[in-house]
């Protein structure tokens, strides 16, 4: 009858340091494979664009070319880019919008599910909303509603065309 063999303090340490080598190991290069795929995607995806107030950025995904070419119709094309509009005015805000948003359109386009021609999500469209009354809330304060259980109707329920002309 064999008796059993007791494992050693030293053959324990052992042990849990080749455990914790491989586990280091593929944690290593998991995070090298997802930097490289990010990293890829980003450059490919012209990624540095979007950290800019250009508006030919908008452009860079083919669905957006018809909001570009009737934004350069609109009232609006010589006061107001893409980001006056689409993104709210203080930083943090703007920031983690753009990031939000840059998310979603990736993985929508990159999976190929996305609604053509694209249209806006509705916190977007809030965006959108605020950003008129960032530019013209001193015209328009009278008009809001004077009961808190009331909504403001949008601005572009009856100007649809100002920031996209002919849309």
């Amino acid at each position: 009858m064999s008796t059993p063999t007791k494992s050693t303090p030293r053959s324990k340490r052992r042990k849990a340091r080749t455990y914790f080598g491989i586990v280091s190991a593929v944690l290593a290069i998991l995070l090298g494979v997802v930097s490289g795929l990010g990293a890829f995607t980003f450059g490919y995806g012209k990624g540095w664009s979007y950290l800019s107030n250009n508006p030919q950025t908008c452009a860079n995904c083919h669905v957006m070319q018809g909001h570009m070419d009737s934004w350069e119709k609109s009232s609006h094309k010589n006061v107001a880019v893409c980001n006056d509009c689409h993104l709210p005015h203080d930083f943090v805000g703007k920031w983690v919008t753009k990031a939000d948003n840059g998310f979603f359109h990736s993985l929508a386009f990159t999976l190929q599910d996305f609604h053509e021609p694209i249209q806006i999500k509705p916190r977007n469209a809030q965006v959108t909303q605020h950003a008129c009354l960032h530019c013209h809330g001193e015209f328009v304060h009278q008009m809001g509603p004077t009961d808190s259980r009331f909504e403001t109707m949008s601005c572009v329920h009856c100007h649809p065309s100002v920031g996209h002309a002919l849309r």
